[in-house]
């Protein structure tokens, strides 16, 4: 359990609240490289801890992340004409390079000096493992870019799934890292391997274990923390034990026990307070699994269960698309695909879940754990600015 002032200070991102100052201290997801894959292309808006941007590849192919509203009166970008070099502003046409810097003023006289006093917000940006990365801190305190551990060569072969979700970051990253709920919540797309040599398929993920009640440890490491869950396996049970190893990387990165065809990695990212971006990652130096056979198996496929801006169509206004008719004969949930099912749990328990009145149990150790950790490092870093402040 946590109390109100504890669960705001874990939640919260955006303004000046803690969290969203140590999340700037990071090099953050802003979208996936596929979608400003074009020069000149349709600018992408993003939204991230609260703020508002646009991202764009100009004529040459230079990646930029801005704030989306036009400095002369705040029109959106994202709306704007992408050519020679630069977003143009639809209301009065100013133009916005991949630096910030203003290009054109044609509203104002030939003659002004306006455009070199003017200075657009812009972002650091990089590329890498599929996805656009971006510097939100302050530019002094920018780290050396690090790529993410599916991206360390080219032949690793990424397939990524995203999707908005409507609450808070916190909610959906204690999902990811509780590994009890698999054994319920994802029985029918994680089935007991009742046969020795079972394997991962494109659309299931057996394993060798009934157990729904797992021992949990938890061992503290410099980036976050691993767990372990341990079973009962199906076979053997008097001689082994059947184990699913997790790591958090705080902030906001999750490492999920593999399976025979690829690893997993999940990145929740916090867009304001209430909204997060959930990309799911399976990635592998062998055959592992193409784009759209991964977005069909988690019920993610754009233009099917998503928009063109990753909402789903499965939301609680129509109870995800639950199907009664498949549960009565078997189906442990009705909803399909295992990031729908998580995502309906989610958003279920509020856009802030109150963590008063939860009553945490065994299989709730890497939670507890978590939230210490976040707990700790935001008060860290509000003890550090609040220094920085006074001098000391």
């Amino acid at each position: 359990m946590l109390n109100a002032d504890e669960n705001d200070l874990l939640c919260r991102v955006e303004g000046n609240a803690a969290m969203g100052q140590l999340m700037r201290q990071h090099w953050l997801p802003a979208c996936l490289s596929e979608e400003v894959a074009e020069p000149d292309g349709t600018p992408v808006r993003v939204r991230l801890l609260g703020e508002d941007l646009v991202a764009f590849r100009d004529s040459d192919g230079r990646l930029g992340v801005v704030d989306e509203h036009c400095p002369h009166r705040r029109a959106s970008l994202a709306l704007g004409r992408n050519e020679e070099a630069g977003l143009r502003c639809l209301y009065h046409g100013w133009k916005i390079d991949v630096d910030g810097n203003v290009l054109d003023m044609p509203s104002e006289p030939r003659e002004s000096c306006l455009a070199q006093k003017v200075r657009h917000k812009a972002f650091p940006s990089r590329e890498s493992g599929g996805f656009v990365w971006i510097w939100m801190g302050p530019p002094e305190t920018v780290r050396a870019f690090e790529p993410p551990a599916w991206a360390p060569s080219p032949d690793i072969r990424t397939s990524v799934v995203k999707m908005h979700v409507g609450c808070n970051w916190a909610q959906v990253l204690e999902g990811a890292i509780d590994s009890a709920h698999s054994s319920s919540l994802h029985s029918t797309d994680m089935p007991p391997a009742r046969v020795d040599g079972a394997k991962a398929t494109a659309t299931a993920w057996p394993r060798p274990s009934t157990d729904k009640a797992p021992r949990l440890q938890v061992q503290p490491t410099d980036f976050g923390f691993r767990y372990v869950a341990i079973r009962r396996p199906i076979k053997d049970a008097s001689t082994h034990d059947y184990l699913r190893i997790t790591l958090f990387v705080a902030p906001f990165t999750v490492l999920i026990p593999p399976n025979n065809m690829y690893k997993l990695s999940i990145l929740n990212i916090p867009m304001d307070d209430v909204n997060t971006m959930f990309y799911f990652i399976a990635w592998s130096d062998q055959e592992g699994i193409d784009q759209e056979a991964w977005r069909k198996f988690c019920g993610a496929q754009v233009g099917v269960d998503l928009d063109r801006d990753f909402r789903r169509i499965r939301v609680r206004s129509n109870n995800y698309l639950q199907d009664r008719s498949a549960m009565k004969l078997g189906d442990h949930t009705g909803i399909k695909g295992i990031p729908n099912q998580d995502i309906a749990m989610w958003e279920t328990m509020g856009p802030i879940a109150d963590r008063s009145r939860e009553r945490l149990g065994a299989s709730d150790v890497a939670i507890v754990e978590f939230r210490r950790i976040m707990l700790e490092a935001a008060q860290d870093h509000q003890l550090d600015n609040a220094g920085r402040c006074t001098g000391t």
